[in-house]
């Protein structure tokens, strides 16, 4: 093992273990916050940078520990100003990150892992299988990459990334403890300083993790339902199996129990043609939404090859905002952005070397599509 391998990333430590850190190392408190500071306010990438750290602890830093971001391998901005990145993670992986302007605001789209433990059947991501979990410094890394995408950090700027959404490739609560560390520096004051309503973690709703989550933090939440009833979401979302949607919507009451303002659940709902857009299945999401605060934000499904859906018309979309908003709940239409790039909701894919064999099961049953429809003359 050569000597960089022994050195420990501190890129992902929250600011408790990196003060866990330093004590270790026989320094104080204070050290840890100077380090954090040059790290997430002003992009530091050694500890040579740090001017205002002796030498000798600098040297000391050197020997044991390393500010390691993932590699970009590739990156393209949109015509409508959507930012896309892929980063190596290993050898053989990569994930994808996406930041989305819209005015004042900058959404960023952050991967959690490595594919997608889940499978969702509308979602490209869920079809390259699962490798594995990102770290902590894989997940801040992207948001340090984003920032530096505007050129040198500066702490007294306007803010560059506003706002940042757990909902790139991979279950997030499937991914827990990296994810609340990356996410506690992303609201850590000497760090990026995100207020709790900026930062949202989108799950396809694992409720034991759900009602964890809710004892160590109370960030937005944002909740992948995309089926009014649990006989169409065991199709859609085949975690409802095992977390029925009674079940989900209990866990998400919890959740807002615990936090100490007054707050909502955003639950998304991707439209499939023909599939969850009609007036029966409006009429049966009311009544779930009803059990909760809430707000539902309606995503026109983005296409992939073979998915087997199709998104739904802006007549069906219209129709079934409509209906919903009419019935009292706050119904907004996600607007597509970055599809030129393939960086639109449900689109993102990187590189998985798949541990589960799911993309090979997917791309036999492509195959066998295709050679039937050639069959066919289609």
């Amino acid at each position: 093992m050569n000597e960089q391998n022994t050195k420990v990333n501190i890129l992902g430590y929250s600011l408790p273990k990196l003060i866990a850190f330093f004590e270790s190392l026989g320094e104080k408190k204070f050290r840890a916050i100077q380090v954090l500071k040059w790290i997430h306010q002003r992009g530091a990438k050694s500890f040579d940078d740090m001017t205002d750290i002796s030498k000798s602890l600098r040297h000391k830093l050197e020997q044991v520990a390393e500010i390691r971001d993932p590699e970009v391998i590739y990156q393209h901005f949109s015509k409508d100003g959507t930012r896309k990145w892929v980063v190596r993670v290993g050898e053989s992986n990569s994930v994808e990150t996406v930041l989305i302007p819209d005015g004042d605001r900058a959404t960023l789209c952050v991967s959690s892992q490595v594919g997608c433990s889940l499978d969702c059947s509308f979602c490209s991501t869920g079809k390259q299988g699962f490798n594995r979990n990102l770290s902590a410094a894989e997940i801040i890394g992207q948001l340090r990459v984003a920032i530096g995408s505007f050129g040198p950090f500066d702490p007294a700027g306007d803010r560059r990334v506003t706002n940042v959404v757990m909902m790139g490739m991979g279950e997030p609560l499937m991914n827990f403890d990296p994810v609340v560390d990356a996410m506690s520096l992303m609201m850590e004051d000497n760090a990026y300083g995100l207020s709790k309503r900026r930062v949202t973690l989108s799950t396809a709703g694992v409720v034991p993790m759900l009602d964890k989550l809710g004892d160590v933090t109370d960030v937005s939440l944002a909740v992948s339902l995309h089926a009014p009833t649990n006989e169409l979401r065991d199709k859609i979302v085949p975690i409802n199996k095992k977390y029925p949607i009674e079940e989900l919507v209990a866990a998400c009451k919890r959740y807002l129990d615990k936090c100490d303002d007054k707050r909502g659940i955003t639950f998304e709902y991707t439209m499939l043609r023909g599939v969850n857009d009609q007036p029966e299945h409006a009429k049966a999401l009311v009544k779930v939404l009803r059990q909760v605060p809430c707000k539902l934000n309606l995503i026109p499904f983005n296409p992939f090859p073979n998915s087997g859906y199709e998104r739904s018309t802006d007549e069906a979309i219209k129709a079934f905002q409509n209906y919903v908003s009419h019935a009292g709940i706050v119904t907004t239409v996600r607007t597509t952005r970055g599809d030129d790039i393939d960086a639109a909701c449900g689109q993102l894919v990187g590189k998985v070397d798949d541990r589960t064999r799911r993309s090979e099961r997917y791309i036999k049953l492509v195959d066998q599509s295709l050679t039937v429809r050639d069959n066919l003359g289609i």
